[in-house]
């Protein structure tokens, strides 16, 4: 059973910038795409971005795209986010996600194992 443990949020001003850690044991990590989502108070999970088992592809939301970037590193089977430029409307508890495969399209049901979420604030 996998596990995935989220890392690295906080409050930062408009305009800083955040390194989201997501952490795997229990697992197979680099058979997995990788994926985060947030969800921001009243709102539904909103995917943000996934990464290939090997690193080479990645395909992020057009709200992040230019201002986040996505890498990981298997052999210490994290997966970071890189969220740079931040606006307010980031702020929400960020979530890692793992499955199988890697695609385009990232309904959250399609996702297997879950982080527990790291809450990020950006603060106008």
């Amino acid at each position: 059973q996998a596990q995935l443990v989220e890392s690295g949020g906080g409050l930062v001003q408009a305009g800083g910038s955040l390194r989201l850690s997501c952490a795997a044991s229990g697992g197979t990590f680099s058979r997995h795409a990788m994926g985060w989502f947030r969800q921001a108070p009243g709102k539904e999970r909103e995917f943000v971005a996934v990464i290939d088992t090997t690193g080479d592809y990645t395909y992020l939301a057009d709200s992040v795209k230019g201002r986040f970037t996505l890498f990981r590193d298997n052999a210490k089977n994290t997966v970071y986010l890189q969220m740079n430029s931040l606006k307010p409307e980031d702020t929400a508890i960020y979530y890692c996600a793992a499955r199988s495969y890697f695609s385009r399209s990232n309904s959250p049901v399609t996702y297997t194992y879950w982080g527990q979420g790291t809450q990020v604030t950006v603060s106008s």
